[in-house]
């Protein structure tokens, strides 16, 4: 596993040493890249499900400012931690938290994230309600991209102020590519 692009480009990135994470292949990770960026001019992400970080330290890699990285897994986290340290990576804040506490702290603290990547174990079927309370929280800027990376049998159909702008299926995953916009509500 490495990063794809960026600042950071083709340094090596640890795996959680678990079956209980699933790492976004190197391949789905640029064509994921490639249809959201491929590169931000700041602002700053979410990776909720974050395992190994590597989906978030990409978006740092590609010009994102700050990145919050969050996953319950005590391993995750040390791994996450390992990453953004072999790296020097200086403006990522990593939590050890269920979604559920993580997505209370973003409230209190006013965080608004312009990128939001939400890989979660398959079959949790949390990812709507995730976006929603993101929304309800003021957790969202107008604009606010989100990647749901889920079973293709679970996709989700969405509607105002969320709009699908890209969808592509890998096998038994889809990736949706969601836009958030204020207006249209």
């Amino acid at each position: 596993m490495r990063v794809i692009a960026g600042k950071y480009k083709s340094r090596q990135l640890k795996a959680v040493p678990t079956k209980l994470t699933r790492p976004t292949t190197d391949k789905n990770k640029e064509n994921l890249y490639n249809m959201i960026g491929p590169y931000f001019d700041g602002g700053i992400c979410l990776d909720l499900f974050a395992g190994s970080g590597g989906l978030g330290i990409e978006a740092l890699s590609r010009g994102m400012d700050e990145l919050y990285a969050v996953d319950k897994q005590y391993k995750a986290f040390q791994v996450i931690r390992e990453n953004i340290n072999s790296l020097k990576i200086t403006n990522a804040h990593v939590m050890k938290a269920d979604y559920r506490k993580a997505l209370g702290t973003f409230k209190e603290e006013g965080i608004k994230f312009s990128l939001v990547l939400l890989d979660p174990p398959y079959g949790m079927k949390v990812n709507m309600d995730i976006i929603h309370t993101l929304k309800d929280n003021g957790n969202l800027m107008d604009g606010c991209i989100i990647v749901v990376e889920d079973l293709t049998e679970e996709k989700l159909e969405y509607e105002a102020p969320f709009r699908l702008i890209k969808e592509n299926n890998y096998g038994i995953t889809c990736l949706q590519i969601v836009k958030y916009e204020e207006a249209a509500m």
